[in-house]
């Protein structure tokens, strides 16, 4: 089975071909971080455009890549829900023109549960149920996974996701844009204990995230309190660009840890011996690497897609979409998209 995949949710238009939930024939993503570079995250205006400019373009090559056409297709999957509620929209109306005109079945389908299931495309025999870390930058949570179908969040963010957090760190620095993978690499030269940072775990055995004081607390250390004067000569002004590094880890470290700990909590918690993690933020070495250790010790084996699949992408998207059609839970052409999950 052949279906065409569709991924608007945030920044970036992607396009994707899949056979029987598993091969990838193509998977093409078209970014937008040099339109949002300057201003230092997303601008939802920005993107929507940005989606209207591409999606034609996206869609054909992901064809061309995979060598079929819309007549070889047998359905046609999107991303329905969480994300920009304009950029869902564009890719959710692509998704519905092209299942009209081919007489195409739909499958809407939740880009977090996608995001898990690039664990799945990228090991077919990945064992259920399993705990999965969804870290990205407008979304961080956890899940039980019990089987391909069977998702239930059990722990989400109440206010800023984890990858929002490092690209509102990065700004404070003044690094650039997007800021997950700069303080990665600068953290690797840094100090994780330099700066003194909070660790938010909200209420006694809650799986939910909060990373806004994080955010508060680098900018206040950096760039001083208001009302209070930093630095000998009595005038406010950043640290010194040398603390750049320690800084970079002392954040990065104080995110990490709580990912980590909260994600073992759960695998603790509902039993499961496995844990996979998708999103951008997956991406981070630090997290791949305490994770890793952490749960070695718990005798818990993590699993950790290619870069590729953890960042916005339609593979994951036509990958489980495949699982969708052959149940029977297709879309009606009126489906709306839906910005939170």
């Amino acid at each position: 089975m052949l279906i065409l995949g569709i991924e608007s949710s945030c920044d970036e238009t992607a396009a994707a071909v899949v056979e029987d939930g598993r091969r990838i024939m193509s998977n093409v993503i078209a970014s937008q971080q040099h339109l949002h570079r300057k201003y230092g995250g997303v601008v939802p205006e920005i993107a929507c455009r940005a989606h209207v400019e591409a999606i034609v373009a996206t869609l054909d090559e992901a064809l061309a890549e995979a060598d079929v056409t819309l007549d070889d297709l047998d359905a046609v999957a999107v991303a329905n829900r969480p994300g920009l509620i304009g950029a869902l929209l564009i890719g959710l109306t692509a998704a519905k023109s092209i299942a009209w005109a081919r007489e195409l079945p739909l499958a809407a389908v939740s880009h977090i549960h996608a995001h898990l299931y690039a664990n799945i495309l990228n090991e077919p025999g990945l064992p259920m149920p399993f705990v999965g870390l969804i870290a990205s930058g407008g979304h961080t949570s956890i899940a039980i996974c019990r089987s391909v179908m069977d998702m239930d969040i059990i722990g989400s963010t109440t206010d800023d996701a984890a990858g929002e957090a490092f690209d509102k760190v990065a700004k404070i620095l003044e690094l650039g844009y997007p800021g997950g993978p700069i303080i990665d690499r600068l953290a690797r030269d840094g100090d994780p204990n330099a700066f003194n940072l909070p660790r938010t775990y909200l209420e006694p055995g809650s799986l939910d995230f909060s990373f806004s004081g994080i955010k508060t607390a680098v900018l206040y250390a950096w760039r001083g309190q208001p009302g209070r004067m930093r630095g000998t000569d009595g005038h406010k002004g950043a640290a010194s660009p040398e603390a750049v590094p320690d800084m970079a880890a002392s954040f990065q470290e104080a995110v990490v840890q709580v990912l980590v700990d909260k994600t073992l909590d759960a695998a603790g918690r509902h039993g499961v011996s496995h844990v996979a993690i998708g999103g951008g933020v997956a991406c981070n070495s630090r997290l791949r690497e305490v994770l890793t250790q952490k749960a070695k010790t718990e005798n818990i084996t993590v699993h950790v897609p290619p870069p590729a699949l953890c960042t916005d992408n339609a593979a994951m998207v036509a990958g489980l979409a495949y699982h969708y059609v052959n149940s029977g839970l297709t879309a009606p052409l009126d489906v709306d998209a839906f910005s939170r999950l």
